[in-house]
C-alpha cells in the first residue's frame, strides 16, 4: 500500500525560520523611562530613610535645647515664653516627661490650673511614680479646691518615698481645709520632723492656733521669726496667739512690727 506524501505546505511551514519583530525607538525610550523611574524611586526611598534617621538623631537634641531655654525663661518668671519653648520641645519629642512637668509649672504660675493639671497628668502617664509630678499636681488640686485629689496624690508620693516632707505638708493642708485639724497636725508634725524649715513651723503653729493651743503655737512662730526676721505673717500670727493668752503688750508689739514689715 502506497502512503501518501505529507502536504508540502505543512512541511515548509515547520521548517520556516522564526521572524524577529524589530524593536522600535519608542520601545527603547519606554524601557529607559521605566529604568529611570525605578532608579529615582530607590533614590527617594534611600533619601527618605536617611532623612528619617537624621531627624531621629537630631530631634532629641533640638528638644533638649528648647527645654533648656524654657527652664531658663521659667526661672526668670517669663512664663508665656517658657510655655512656647516647652511646646517646641514636646512637638519634637512627644514623650518628654520633664517638658510636660515644667510646662505644667509655667501654667500653674499663670493660674491656668486646668492646663497645669493636664500637663502633670501627662508627665505621670509617661513616668507613673514621678514624685515631683505628683506633688505639683497635688498643689494644683489644692489651688482648684480639689482637696481629695490633693490627698490622693500626696498618698501616692509617700508610697514612693515615705520621707517626703512636702507631701506631708500638702496632705496636711488639704486635711485642714476639710476640717480635720487633728489629722493635719499629725502630718505637719511629721513634715516638721523631716524638714524643720520656716514654712513647716508656720503651718504647724497655725494648726495649733486653730486648735486653741496658743502657747505651743507661739513657740512655733518664734522659730519662724528666728529663721525669717522679716516675715510679716509670722508676726501677725504670733500677735493673735499672744492676744489669746492675755499678752496684750506683746500682741501689740507684734502687730506693729508686722504692719511695718508689710509696708502698711
Amino acid at each position: 500500500m502506497v502512503v501518501a506524501d505529507e502536504p508540502k505546505e505543512k512541511t515548509l511551514n515547520a521548517a520556516a525560520p522564526l521572524v524577529l519583530i524589530p524593536v522600535t525607538a519608542e520601545d527603547m525610550a519606554r524601557r529607559k523611562r521605566r529604568l529611570v523611574a525605578a532608579f529615582c524611586g530607590v533614590v527617594l526611598l534611600v533619601a527618605a530613610a536617611a532623612g528619617w534617621l537624621y531627624k531621629r538623631s537630631v530631634d532629641p537634641l533640638r528638644a533638649q535645647e528648647s527645654y533648656d531655654a524654657g527652664v531658663r525663661l521659667l526661672k526668670t518668671a517669663r512664663y508665656s515664653q517658657a510655655i512656647l519653648s516647652f511646646d517646641r520641645a514636646i512637638a519634637l519629642k512627644p514623650d518628654f516627661a520633664d517638658a510636660y512637668l515644667m510646662r505644667g509649672q509655667a501654667y500653674a504660675s499663670e493660674s491656668k490650673t486646668d492646663r497645669a493639671i493636664a500637663d502633670f497628668s501627662k508627665a505621670l502617664e509617661i513616668r507613673r511614680n514621678d514624685t515631683a509630678a505628683l506633688l505639683d499636681r497635688a498643689s494644683a488640686y489644692l489651688d482648684s479646691k480639689d482637696f481629695q485629689g490633693a490627698i490622693l496624690d500626696a498618698d501616692r508620693a509617700l508610697q514612693v518615698d515615705p520621707k517626703l516632707a512636702s507631701a506631708y505638708n500638702l496632705r496636711a493642708t488639704a486635711e485642714r481645709y476639710l476640717g480635720d485639724a487633728q489629722k493635719a497636725l499629725a502630718d505637719f508634725s511629721r513634715a516638721l520632723e523631716l524638714a524643720p524649715n520656716a514654712d513647716n513651723y508656720f503651718q504647724h503653729g497655725a494648726t495649733l492656733q486653730l486648735l486653741g493651743e496658743h502657747k505651743r503655737a507661739i513657740a512655733d512662730f518664734d522659730q519662724v521669726i528666728a529663721m525669717k526676721p522679716d516675715d510679716a505673717p509670722a508676726y501677725f500670727a504670733r500677735a493673735e496667739s499672744r492676744r489669746a493668752v492675755g499678752d496684750l503688750k506683746g500682741a501689740q508689739a507684734d502687730h506693729l512690727k508686722g504692719r511695718y514689715l508689710d509696708g502698711r
